[in-house]
């Protein structure tokens, strides 16, 4: 069994691997001769203090103990398997065909939207030619949301599944190591796309199948059993298995399940802005003004609030970033943000949002499950059309937008549609904007010098989970009334990130094997 201790030392000792052997030496009261192998096993940044300092845990292993490898995918030959559906290509999907490939079963991938390599053209489209391609657009296309829209990779989700095994994975098809070691591990959307094309090599190479442009358009069920799903409003297709992992933007979904009679829900979900600093100012608050320090990467933030009876929180923050358009239709605006891999652009967004339980909105109904959804598409709307009926954003400097007043001017932006100068306060909900404007106060007390008026808000953050959720059975994991269909992932309501939304799909596949395991016993 190995040994875990806990040192700190200062971010240029970091490349000093004698240094740190020695110091965890001490710290165990190994002696060095006992030793055989060591590790980083994790490394976390601790700015709660002056000077800043890196934590990390290192493993070590003595004489005769064996150090435990990377799980390697290990796929086997399925071209003659058992069939599953799988109906969208993000992570959910691509993990659930990955793990059926593992376990004898062969996975047909269903993808709306097109390859990785040629979203790349819809999306130079949106920012350039402000034209939204409702199939193919940051959302929708192999890798799902998560390949062009940063590609951190922190979760909390440690009880729902194997996140070791999901992280490795992501190694095995290319990632950088040292995403076994970051506290909050992050890919970057310029390497992802490399990664997601991999995983579907090895699908298809395993004896998978991947389908792009292939819409999921309408489903079969007699006697609550799934019997057929329809690819393009054309070809009827058999299947008793069909894992569902649309993504939380798949409106048309929660539309066809519900006139189908299949039971949805409207669920909690959150909605705001998205805020972009200098990254250099959020480099001197976190880092004491400290922030040339070469050793250390650009910085962080995580800032939360209950402000009226709601809570208030940064999400998705993404240093060295840019925000992106990420409308899935036309006529409607949408933010998200994201980073490369080495983070080096010099803006700093996130996501202020207020956190909505269905219960919050005027026109709520227990019978309603579109309540937040269409709560969702009003905001979207509102701002489209605030912003000229184009993909420009609403935007409005920090503490312009607290005190009400329309700026005059803005420092340049990284959002390249380009940004229309509103007040935010008559383009928001009353429900969100009182709360940000308060919240926004107390950040600026948190966070000294985070409140400026050299910030600037770019509406809306919307798209932060599903407003709709796909009850299923805790054991099956199959929808509570349809057996073989299985809710999976962001669009369902049971993730809420690339790697939750990847074990997800893994439990999902998990749950069909057991299933077929026990039918061919019996």
């Amino acid at each position: 069994m190995s040994r875990l201790v806990q040192i700190s030392i200062l971010p240029q000792q970091q490349e000093d691997h004698n240094y740190i052997f020695e110091l965890a030496l001490e710290k165990s009261k190994f002696r060095k001769s006992q030793i055989q192998d060591w590790r980083i096993r994790k490394r976390s940044i601790d700015a709660r203090n002056e000077p800043v300092k890196l934590m990390l845990q290192v493993e070590l292993w003595k004489i005769g103990e064996n150090r435990v490898k990377i799980s390697p995918f290990v796929p086997k030959n399925v071209a003659s398997a058992k069939e599953i559906a799988i109906i969208g290509a993000g992570p959910a999907g691509l993990y659930a065909a990955l793990r059926a490939i593992e376990g004898g079963l062969k996975p047909i991938i269903f993808e709306r939207g097109k390859d990785v390599r040629s979203r790349r053209r819809d999306l130079a489209k949106i920012n350039k030619e402000q034209t939204v391609n409702p199939e193919s657009n940051y959302c929708f296309g192999e890798g799902g949301a998560g390949t062009y829209s940063d590609g951190k990779l922190y979760t909390r989700s440690k009880k729902r599944g194997n996140v070791l095994k999901a992280m490795e994975w992501f190694v095995h098809f290319g990632a950088d190591p040292d995403i076994l070691v970051d506290a909050h591990p992050h890919i970057g959307t310029n390497k992802l796309p490399k990664i997601i094309t991999a995983m579907r090599e090895a699908i298809i190479e395993a004896g998978g199948e991947v389908h792009f442009d292939s819409k999921f358009t309408d489903l079969q069920i007699e006697n609550n059993q799934i019997k057929a799903i329809q690819i393009n409003d054309e070809n009827w297709l058999s299947f008793d298995e069909v894992i569902l992992a649309t993504g939380h933007s798949a409106r048309d979904i929660f539309y066809l399940l519900h006139k189908k009679g299949i039971k949805i829900e409207a669920k909690a979900f959150a909605l705001g802005v998205r805020i972009e600093h200098q990254q250099s100012l959020i480099d001197s608050i976190q880092y004491y003004g400290d922030n040339d320090n070469p050793y250390l990467p650009p910085a962080s933030y995580s800032l939360v609030e209950q402000v009226d009876g709601l809570g208030v929180y940064s999400f998705c923050m993404c240093p060295g970033g840019i925000i992106a358009p990420c409308a899935t239709n036309q006529e409607e605006v949408v933010t998200n943000g994201w980073s490369p891999s080495k983070r080096n652009n010099p803006y700093s967004n996130s996501g202020i949002v207020v956190s909505i339980e269905p219960a919050d909105l005027p026109n709520f109904s227990p019978d309603n499950p579109f309540v937040c959804l269409d709560f969702q598409k009003e905001v979207e709307r509102a701002c489209w059309e605030a912003a000229g009926k184009t993909q420009r954003v609403p935007a409005q400097r920090m503490i312009d937008f607290v005190e009400k007043r329309v700026s005059n001017d803005f420092p340049k932006t990284s959002y390249q549609p380009g940004i229309v100068s509103v007040d935010l306060n008559e383009v928001l909900p009353p429900l969100i904007a009182k709360r940000l404007r308060k919240a926004f106060i107390a950040f600026g007390k948190k966070m000294k010098g985070y409140y400026t008026n050299d910030a600037v808000l770019h509406a809306p953050e919307s798209r932060t989970s599903s407003p709709v959720s796909i009850p299923r059975d805790p054991v099956s994991l199959e929808h509570i009334h349809i057996k073989g269909l299985c809710p999976c992932g962001e669009g369902a309501g049971y993730a809420g990130g690339i790697i939750s939304a990847a074990i997800d799909g893994i439990n999902c596949v998990d749950a069909i094997l057991k299933k077929v395991i026990t039918e061919r016993i019996s």
